[in-house]
Order: structure tokens, then C-alpha cells, then sequence
């Protein structure tokens, strides 16, 4: 039976010692993660996963929900909770893989995908983190730098490379800064944040009453579920670094409890926030601004510095897994002669994240294009979601000695196919994006909302499952020829 220790001897091993040290450069890029490096505890993802989410971007889910959606409190909590559930369940389970394989996750999804079909789901992953929630996040960063500092009159682009730069950093040193910053953060954003919702909490309108848009609901629990499903093309990064005999359930535990309690609490105080006198969410209105209408200014200036730490704190996850998943497009397995190198990459994706976000701020930011990203998000994601899953389903978890996962030479038509198709078909007939795109269903039916994810996941998942009728029975006679490492 093939063992943990043995994997090495059929993957890239991640080259350099790096064990827990925090100020260095991780060396290295999508490897498998031998023994000697592996370390950590299951509880350290509560905070990895807590922190990046106290952020203005967090807040504005639930603002979408009931300024622009024009649902009321009890219909905007029940959207918020069980989106940010479904996805948080996803995220624990494909936490729990890191731990198992030692591999990023866009590494993982090559299993399902081969070598040359995992370059959709992989460019989608690098081109969302490293740029559009690199953008998203780091533009409300600077503009809660530019009301924080009024006497200064900050140029945007300056309070956008401060943040960007601080970003950079930390991802340019790589996995254990990152685990480092999002613990060490936690106390201050925590505190911060939860004297925030309070005053917001206290001073809210919960008989606040709107017309709600057709589909409202719908719509506000796939901004939920796309929020947090977002983060799950990234679950694997950071626990890879885990023992494999780690209690696994325990990782995808903490790892989604701190994704579901982040996004529900500040989300349901972004709702309120938007039912309280005086708080403007019109186009040029600057929606951190809106804070100060609900707190102190001692707690409102505060909420404004941990508002850029929580930018922060995403991005510097964004960009790491971003250029991760970029790497793992294949570049260096495919013979070129330079020497990847992921640091060098997360530099580069800044430098390009912040031009495109100067020059494209007021697109990018939350309150204006922000509902059709959540939405682009969700698309693609639960196509994804449905071949991985069901892969691991019909292999059960078996994916023998992982050398699959970096063979060049190992590809697959199944996968890249069902993700296709079930992406076109769902997106043309069901996509909701007003201004954008709107499929002939919602058009005939404006009370449906927006349904694409789920109607791309269901028939991706069945794609895929018919696809692959003998994979199970292939994978159980390859077991047993050459051992297993289902466990």
C-alpha cells in the first residue's frame, strides 16, 4: 500500500527548508509539501479564515441585500445565512483535502480536470483573485485610508498603493505570514468589529419596510453564497501545510466556521446599516462614508483603520492563492526553461492590480459593479465544484500515489467538458446580470432572480457522473494493483 512518506518519491517536492519560519520568502510554488515541513494545528484556520472577512466588502453584502434588492431584515438574514452556510460547507470539505494531498487546491483540481483541462477552472481562480478581489478589496481599503485621513486629502492612487504595497508583501513572503497576519490580526479586527455592530445593531430600523425587486430574495442569497464560495478555490492552499494525520475533520470544522461566522454576522450588520436614517448608497456617494451615520466618531475612525487591515488581510490571501493558481496553469511542468517563482509573480500581479485599479476605481468598487462580480463568481464556481466533487465521490478520494496531479502527459476530456457545458447552458438560459446579461428564463420569469449557480452545478455534476460511469470501478482495480491512499 502506498504510504504518506512514499508520495515524495512520485511528485515535485517543494524545494528549500522553510518549517514555521514567518520573515523569509516561502520557497517554492505548488509542490507537494514533504513530512519534514509539515506543521500546524486545525484551530489556526479559525483565524485564517475570521479575518479576511472583516472587511467593508463583507459589510456591503448585506447593504446590496436591502438598498439595492429591497428586501426587509427577516427576508435579508434568511438569504445571508443559508447562502453563507452552503458555501462555508463547501469550504470545510475542501479544506479538509489539503491536510490528505499536500498539494494547493488548483493543484488538486488536476485530478478531475488532467493537466491541459484544468487551465479553465485555474485561469478563472487566477484572474478573480489576482485581480478582481484584489481590486474590490483593496479599493475599499483606500477609501476608508482617504475618510480616516481627511486633513491629508489623499489622492486615491496613494491611499490605494499603501494598501496595495502592504498586500504585496505579505503574499510575496508566502504561507506563513499570511497564517501569522490573519492570527495576529484577529484581536484588533475582532474587537473593533464587534463594537461597530453593536452601535449599528442598536441604532438599526427592524421595522423597515421596502418594495422588494423581483427575484430580491434569490439574488441576495447568491451575493451571500458567491462571497463565501469564493474563498473555496483557495481552501486547500492553506492547509496543505498540515500533518497528513491531522484530525481533518477538525480542519474543514474550524475552516468553515470561521468563513460562516465572519460573513454572517457583518453581513446582517451591513443590512441593518442600510436601514438606518441618513445613509446614502447612491453612485458617487463613498459607501465606508455611510458608517459614521450608526457609531461614534471614536468607534466610526477606528471601524476605518481595521476596515484597510481587513482589506489587508483578503488580499494578501487573494494574491498568494491567485498567483498560485496561475502557476498551476502549468508553466513550468510544460518544459519552459525559467524557473517559476511565485513571489516574483505576486509582484507582478500588484503592480498590474494597482494600475487597473486606479484607472478603473469607480468600476470596481463595492455599490457599483460589485453585485455583477458576485454574481460572475458564482457561475463558474459551481461548475467547478460539481466535477471535483463528484470525482472525488466516484473515486472515493483515491487519487493513488497524487502523481497525476503533475504529469503533463495526464488529460482528461470529461471534466473540462461537463464544466463547459453546463457553464454556456446555465449562464445563456438563467443569468440574471441587469445591464450585463439576462437569460430568456428570467426574462419570461423576473421572480425566478438569479438560479445560474445551481442550475450549472446540477448539470455539470450529472455531465460529469455520466461521463465517467467505470471511474469508479477503474479506480477500485487500480487499488488494487497498486495500493491506496483513500484514507
Amino acid at each position: 500500500m502506498q504510504t504518506a512518506e512514499q508520495v515524495g518519491k512520485d511528485v515535485p517536492i517543494r524545494e528549500g527548508d522553510y518549517g514555521e519560519k514567518v520573515a523569509t520568502i516561502e520557497p517554492g510554488g505548488v509542490e507537494y509539501i514533504a513530512l519534514r515541513e509539515r506543521h500546524g494545528k486545525p484551530i489556526d484556520l479559525f483565524s485564517t479564515w475570521l479575518s479576511p472577512n472583516l472587511e467593508f466588502a463583507t459589510v456591503f453584502i448585506g447593504v446590496i441585500a436591502v438598498a439595492f434588492l429591497g428586501l426587509n431584515l427577516w427576508q435579508a438574514a434568511t438569504a445571508i445565512i443559508v447562502g453563507t452556510a452552503l458555501g462555508s460547507v463547501t469550504h470545510a470539505v475542501l479544506s479538509s483535502w489539503g491536510p490528505k494531498f499536500g498539494v494547493p487546491m488548483m493543484v488538486e483540481s488536476r485530478g478531475a480536470f488532467g493537466f491541459l483541462g484544468n487551465i479553465l477552472p485555474a485561469a478563472l481562480n487566477g484572474l478573480t483573485a489576482s485581480f478582481g478581489w484584489f481590486i474590490v478589496n483593496s479599493v475599499s481599503g483606500a477609501f476608508a485610508l482617504q475618510a480616516l485621513l481627511p486633513s491629508f486629502n489623499l489622492p486615491f492612487w496613494l491611499a490605494f498603493l499603501v494598501i496595495v504595497v502592504v498586500e504585496v508583501l505579505i503574499a510575496t513572503l508566502g504561507h506563513n505570514l499570511i497564517h501569522a497576519f490573519e492570527r495576529w490580526a484577529l484581536p484588533v479586527l475582532g474587537i473593533v468589529f464587534i463594537l461597530a455592530c453593536f452601535f449599528i445593531f442598536r441604532k438599526g430600523n427592524y421595522g423597515y419596510s421596502s418594495q422588494s425587486a423581483p427575484g430580491g430574495w434569490l439574488l441576495a442569497f447568491t451575493a451571500a453564497f458567491s462571497y463565501a464560495v469564493g474563498w473555496n478555490p483557495f481552501a486547500a492552499d492553506y492547509t496543505r501545510y498540515l500533518p497528513p494525520n491531522v484530525n481533518r475533520k477538525m480542519v474543514g470544522f474550524w475552516a468553515g466556521f470561521g468563513v460562516l461566522l465572519s460573513c454572517v454576522v457583518l453581513e446582517m450588520a451591513g443590512a441593518v446599516l442600510a436601514t438606518i436614517a441618513g445613509t446614502k448608497w447612491g453612485a458617487t456617494d463613498i459607501p465606508t462614508a455611510q458608517l459614521q451615520r450608526a457609531m461614534p466618531d471614536p468607534i466610526y475612525y477606528l471601524t476605518l483603520l481595521c476596515i484597510a487591515i481587513g482589506a489587508v488581510a483578503a488580499n494578501a490571501i487573494n494574491i498568494y492563492s491567485g498567483t498560485m493558481s496561475l502557476v498551476a496553469l502549468g508553466i513550468r511542468e510544460m518544459g519552459l526553461t525559467m524557473r517559476q517563482r511565485r513571489a516574483a509573480l505576486a509582484i507582478i500581479v500588484g503592480v498590474i492590480g494597482f494600475l487597473l485599479g486606479v484607472i478603473f476605481q469607480a468600476q470596481v468598487a463595492p455599490g457599483s459593479k460589485y453585485e455583477t462580480f458576485l454574481l460572475l463568481i458564482s457561475y463558474w464556481i459551481a461548475p467547478w465544484l460539481a466535477v471535483v466533487f463528484v470525482d472525488y465521490w466516484l473515486r472515493r478520494g483515491d487519487y493513488g500515489d497524487e502523481s497525476m496531479f503533475y504529469r503533463s502527459t495526464y488529460n482528461r476530456w470529461q471534466g473540462v467538458v461537463a464544466m463547459a457545458v453546463g457553464l454556456v447552458v446555465s449562464v445563456y438560459l438563467f443569468a440574471n446580470d441587469f445591464g450585463l446579461y439576462v437569460g430568456p428564463i428570467p426574462t419570461n420569469n423576473p421572480n425566478i432572480g438569479d438560479i445560474t449557480f445551481i442550475v450549472g452545478f446540477v448539470i455539470t455534476a450529472v455531465l460529469y457522473y455520466v461521463f465517467n460511469l467505470n471511474l469508479r470501478k477503474q479506480t477500485a482495480d487500480q487499488r488494487a494493483a497498486m495500493g491506496s491512499r483513500a484514507a
